[in-house]
């Protein structure tokens, strides 16, 4: 069997550099157009010493030569820039992975409201397809335009969606307070992400009107089977290179008692590769997912307040990007899903 050819575009940021980690080791992927104006001419080793030995050498992002050497291309660039290269790309046959936000929105005046511009190419929003495989598997199989999800929402959607599905929480009240590693802000240059602004601190930020939050809403109503709801979505940075945690209260509906509430996100997610639902009485952790493409959920009821506690974490650079992104290249090629993320 041939392998994929895989082009990466904007392959010099973090998310960049996981992709590349993990197709290097994918047995049935091969890594064929690498691209980045910063790095353009140079070998990639150069930028990311630790693949010194590969002969990869960065490519200024040319959409004819990515055309001309991909089957698939991944777009880890960022929002509104992403579109100008899937647009082209698909017209030449490319299937596209897109994971920046430029399609994760069905809504384009959403996307103006969030993002503060029209939409870049709102004609293929209604054929993107939300790249989340424990919800979209199906339609994932046989899409060529990809927008994976964003690293927040996945740390929320997967464990809140399970419980609105099985109709266990309300979907009024819904709130979320998510912790990241600074990773998540990109590979840049900038004051407020340097060692001594970040080390030592924990602090919130956009607590209202952040980007991801229409991104949640949108899912969490796709999972209750309502046309919209509104929760709270408070985001800190804390001071660690990658892992996000985050922890979900939702309003029980009456008389949900905890082993109903676990039984839930077992029945969910139990025969997920990716998804491990932690015995009773424990809560996620950070440091049991870093570098792979795990989510980990636990659960609590307090039964005072009458809300359920969910507690999920993952890598914002694999399960909440790269990983992802790698996850559904298999399931549109028809490899086995868990390829090269084991």
């Amino acid at each position: 069997m041939a392998k994929v050819r895989a082009a990466i575009v904007g392959a010099s940021g973090y998310s960049g550099e996981e992709l590349i980690r993990l197709l290097l080791s994918h047995p049935q992927v091969e890594i064929t157009c690498v691209t980045s104006r910063q790095y353009a001419g140079q070998a990639l080793g150069q930028a990311f010493p630790r693949f010194m030995e590969s002969a990869l050498r960065f490519s200024a992002p040319d959409v004819a030569g990515i055309a001309a050497l991909a089957d698939v291309a991944f777009l880890a660039l960022p929002h509104g820039v992403a579109a100008e290269y899937a647009v082209p790309l698909l017209e030449q046959g490319v299937r596209v992975i897109d994971i920046s936000a430029d399609f994760r929105l069905r809504d384009a005046a959403v996307y103006e409201s969030y993002y503060g511009a029209p939409h870049p190419a709102p004609a293929l929003l209604s054929t993107a397809v939300y790249g989340l495989p424990e919800r979209y598997r199906e339609r994932l199989r046989s899409a060529r335009l990809i927008a994976c999800a964003g690293c927040y929402p996945t740390s929320i959607i997967l464990p809140t969606a399970a419980l609105l599905v099985a109709g266990m929480a309300r979907t009024t009240g819904i709130a979320a307070v998510s912790l990241s590693g600074v990773s998540g802000a990109g590979r840049k240059v900038d004051l407020e992400y340097i060692f001594p602004e970040c080390n030592e601190s924990v602090r919130p930020y956009k607590v209202t009107g952040h980007r991801h939050l229409p991104e949640i809403e949108q899912e969490l109503a796709a999972a209750a089977g309502v046309r919209s709801l509104a929760m709270s979505f408070v985001p800190h940075l804390v001071p660690v290179n990658r892992g996000i945690h985050s922890t979900i209260l939702l309003e029980a509906q009456p008389g949900v008692t905890l082993e109903q509430v676990h039984g839930a996100l077992r029945a969910a997610y139990d025969t997920e590769p990716f998804v491990r639902v932690l015995p009773r009485g424990s809560l996620a952790d950070t440091k049991h997912v870093t570098f792979t493409n795990v989510c980990e959920i636990g659960c609590a009821l307090d039964s005072r307040t009458g809300r359920i506690i969910l507690s999920s974490a993952l890598d914002n650079l694999t399960k909440g990007a790269s990983g992802q992104a790698v996850q559904c290249l298999n399931l549109i090629c028809g490899l086995e899903e868990t390829a090269g993320l084991r």
